[in-house]
């Protein structure tokens, strides 16, 4: 019988999501996306944070940007961008792996989505891909650039890119790399550039930088005890009743369904729709309040590792914080004096480990209480959300304007949504004053030594 219901409600071929109608969606839901989509931390679609780019990819919101008098123009733009959609890495797919055996081995039962999973999902993915970029990826870039070029028309423009007036930077890792050749690539091809080929500089140092901080490395990244919060909640009561709900939902022995198992099929769920866009039967393992819990998880992974939780996290961006101030300086600088802006935008392409830190030094996304293995309820309506902050593609943009009389103004965006500067909210300004912003950050422009928080060992004071 649920064979033959199966095939009754086969309907790939046709909208390319799961076999299996889902008998839990609300009608106003898309049966093609994931209920637990909004929770995938790190390893979500850049459109779950701007939803109406699945109508259109290449909308942009104008309305968003409202500069305090007409006669702003844009001198100076930086975008810091996160690499677009990848495989997961050897470890997440051994991980995978290991629970797709489980499964096949032990689970049973007349689901039709379990059924699926048995009989026709296979395991194709496979330990070298590594982290690689998608084609998925390569059009997240080519879309951004595109996008960001119709925000800033006058300043990303052919003109500039011809002249040489945009640069590139980006992080060696592959990713990164195809990342940054899909942006050129996105706006070559808006403009049917042929005759000219476009360089990009390899900087480790800025776009790696965490790799280089020897004290992050030794009191962070390679420290088990770093995430103890973390591995605290993944033993905690909630955790535990999602391992259960999903021992009960493949009639498995609860002992089989560990952390790393939920972790491997949140991750199977995300990492289908992502590089698919479908609608995995993995997906039918979770429920909302899951998914929920699993974000929780994941942020607290980041918030120890990357975020809020550690002084280094963030004082390891130090030298990427003052490379985009000093290229700031720059364009006013010359702006200033009557010279054209050298570098009229500065596209630099990293990593979530990149974005997360700045975005940190930054002050964005803080909340009042810290994350903690044991306020999870406490902390629904958390700030920090890395779903929001840090899917595929995400950006942190920061674009300097003249106003008119020298009236210089920085606007940020984080995925392309104004934000408001931490100390400047009561100003009731996106875009305050470029010298306000400074005042703000004195005290790291005037310190933030990124070779002095990073070594080990201090010399004495004389």
């Amino acid at each position: 019988m649920t064979s033959f219901l199966c095939k009754i409600l086969f309907f790939t071929a046709i909208t390319g999501s799961s076999w299996c109608f889902r008998n839990d969606a609300s009608p106003e839901e898309n049966p093609n996306i994931p209920v637990i989509a909004k929770y995938f931390g790190t390893k979500g679609r850049y459109e779950e944070v701007n939803p109406y780019l699945i109508r259109n990819i290449l909308a942009v919101n104008r309305s968003s940007l409202q500069p305090p008098s007409p006669q702003c123009r844009e001198i100076h733009l930086t975008a810091i961008i996160r690499h677009g959609t990848r495989y997961p890495t050897t470890k997440n797919v051994k991980k995978m792996q290991k629970l797709y055996k489980l499964v096949q081995s032990s689970a049973r039962g007349e689901d039709c989505w379990l059924h699926e999973i048995l009989t026709q999902w296979t395991m194709w993915y496979t330990e070298d891909m590594d982290g690689r970029l998608v084609q998925k990826g390569v059009e997240d870039l080519k879309h951004l650039a595109v996008r960001l070029s119709k925000l800033f028309p006058t300043i990303i423009s052919e003109e500039k890119l011809r002249g040489g007036l945009i640069k590139f930077i980006t992080s060696s890792k592959h990713r990164c790399v195809n990342s940054t050749l899909s942006f050129k690539a996105g706006l070559t091809e808006m403009w049917a550039i042929t005759d000219m080929e476009f360089q990009h500089a390899v900087n480790d140092a800025l776009m790696r930088f965490f790799d280089k901080c020897t004290k992050f490395v030794r009191d962070v990244d390679n420290n088990p005890s770093a995430l103890s919060e973390m591995d605290k909640f993944t033993q905690g009561p909630e955790m535990v009743r999602v391992q259960q709900k999903i021992a009960d939902r493949l009639n498995v022995s609860y002992h089989l369904i560990t952390y790393d198992m939920v972790e491997a099929a949140f991750y199977l769920c995300a990492y289908e729709f992502a590089i698919k866009t479908v609608n995995s039967p993995w997906c039918r393992l979770f429920d909302e309040i899951d998914g929920q819990v699993m974000e929780y998880a994941l942020d607290l992974k980041q918030f120890w590792k990357r975020g809020y939780g550690y002084d280094i996290n963030s004082k390891s961006s130090c030298i990427l914080f003052h490379d985009v101030f000093s290229r700031l300086d720059k364009a006013v600088n010359e702006h200033n004096s009557g010279q054209a802006v050298n570098e009229a935008v500065t596209v630099q392409v990293g990593h979530a480990e990149t974005l997360l830190p700045l975005l940190t030094l930054l002050g964005f996304f803080k909340d009042s209480e810290t994350l903690t293995s044991t306020n999870y309820a406490s902390q629904r309506e958390r700030s920090f959300r890395t779903s929001r902050m840090l899917p595929y593609a995400a950006n942190l943009v920061l674009v300097l304007f003249d106003c008119g009389g020298r009236d210089i103004r920085l606007q940020p965006l984080v995925n392309e949504q104004p934000v408001v500067f931490p100390g400047l909210a009561d100003r009731q300004e996106s875009m305050p004053l470029y010298e306000d912003v400074k005042r703000q950050y004195a005290e790291l422009l005037n310190g933030c030594d990124y070779e002095t928080v990073c070594e080990l060992f201090k010399p004495a004071e004389p």
